[in-house]
């Protein structure tokens, strides 16, 4: 192998690929450093969603019981109270089921634009060809 201090081709390609090499594996290594930052904050953020979706849940849960309650001193029974107000977040669950599964349907999820634009190439493609 030529010595890289006497500026030959050999010796200055070697070096060359030396130094790509430890440059790669640098990256590499502040790749997989920032990846490792990155997923536990990742999953710190996660934990902290969990926990505003436990105090969320715990809230809602609070706040339709005050609202039984204040239905139930509107219409004088609290079991009466708890039935429309069950009823009513009935109702909202199931319209917002059905507006879900309606979004949610497969022609709705079809790549409708997308199946449109390679047909128009599949045709400009065949003009071309052909003509």
């Amino acid at each position: 192998m030529a010595d890289p201090s006497n500026g030959s081709i050999q010796g200055l390609l070697a070096e060359a690929l030396r130094e790509t090499t430890d440059l790669a594996r640098k990256e590499i290594a502040l790749f997989r450093t920032e990846m490792s930052n990155n997923l536990r904050t990742l999953f710190l953020g996660l934990g902290m969603m969990v926990g505003a979706a436990v105090f969320a849940v715990v809230a809602l849960l609070v706040l339709v019981d005050a609202l039984v309650k204040w239905v139930a001193t509107l219409v004088g029974s609290e079991a009466l109270a708890a039935l429309i107000v069950g009823g009513v977040f009935l109702l909202v669950a199931v319209g917002l089921a059905l507006a879900g599964r309606s979004a949610m349907s497969a022609s709705t999820l079809a790549p409708t634009r997308t199946t449109r634009q390679v047909r128009q190439d599949a045709r400009v493609l065949s003009e071309r060809v052909s003509g």
